[in-house]
């Protein structure tokens, strides 16, 4: 008897294609709510000060706008994991493809280029925007640097395009910070805060770090991958009770935790870069260019 050929298998086998890209949409709705939650923050900012001269904090709306940013911040975390999952799910399954790979990029640009650039601009920023008395082009300035970030994000995601074709037998390091990275960084500054910025002095502050953090994604400084991770070998208990302690920290207290692992990664290439320099290391194979 002939045999039917596995219609259903070959089925399943096209949804499998489908999955990655359904944790790229997740990615892509977690950054249009972090936009939408950051605008209405900043209506409630508006009501918050009507009138020259009345303190902020005896406004009933700073709480509301708080909260929104807060929310914001968490839709960009979410899409932190989202994003860490679309692409080793495809590699789990096989999956890879170029749609998925240019729908990533594209997504990307959304959620951790424009969202924490307008996050960064509604938290942060205001009390620059709204100093009296300053000139125009101070005014200007934080505008400027928040959509320099977007930037910067959109070039790092170019360069990852253009790498991808390029041989690459080293997959330990990414060259520059990668742009969720820098995103997680302005979320979890702001989900540690939550309350905006009121002065001047640490508004200015926070735009330089905002100014940073675009310099560190176009840079050639190197940052661990993680990508050699492979879930399927067996691991030490100890590698177990250290992650179930992170987990756990980041489940009961986020605040800090997460804004301690941000800090220590976006410092991590620093590092690395200084430490190269007074010990350099042997040459290695090409370092990937991802995103």
């Amino acid at each position: 008897m002939e045999q039917q050929p596995p219609v259903e298998r070959r089925g399943v086998r096209r949804g499998m294609y489908v999955l990655p890209s359904l944790f790229t949409v997740g990615t892509l709705v977690c950054g249009y709510y972090a936009i939408l939650a950051t605008q209405k923050a900043g209506q409630f900012l508006a009501l918050s000060n009507p009138l020259p001269g009345v303190p902020p904090d005896a406004s009933p709306h700073l709480a509301q706008a708080s909260m929104a940013l807060d929310n914001a911040a968490r839709a960009i975390g979410w899409a932190i994991v989202a994003d860490g999952l679309d692409g080793r799910i495809a590699r789990l399954t096989n999956t890879a493809s170029a749609f998925g790979r240019e729908l990533d990029s594209l997504a990307d640009v959304i959620t951790f280029g424009l969202a924490p650039a307008v996050l960064a601009y509604v938290w942060g920023m205001s009390a620059i925007v709204e100093m009296p008395g300053a000139a125009q082009i101070i005014h200007n300035i934080p505008w400027l640097v928040t959509f320099g970030f977007v930037i910067c994000g959109a070039a790092r995601l170019a360069r990852f395009n253009i790498d991808t074709v390029k041989p690459s037998s080293d997959r330990r390091f990414f060259v520059g910070m990668p742009i969720p990275a820098a995103a997680g960084f302005v979320a979890a500054v702001v989900h540690f805060y939550k309350q905006p910025l009121s002065t001047w002095e640490f508004s200015a502050a926070w735009l330089v770090i905002v100014g940073v953090l675009g310099f560190l994604m176009v840079s050639r400084m190197r940052y661990f991958s993680f990508k050699t991770l492979d879930l399927r070998k067996r691991r030490s208990y100890l590698a177990i009770i250290f992650i179930g302690l992170v987990v756990g920290g980041i489940w009961i207290y986020s605040e800090p935790v997460l804004l301690t692992l941000a800090v220590t990664y976006a410092i991590s290439g620093i590092v690395l870069r200084i430490t190269s320099r007074i010990r350099p290391h042997p040459p290695t194979p090409e370092e990937v260019h991802a995103a």
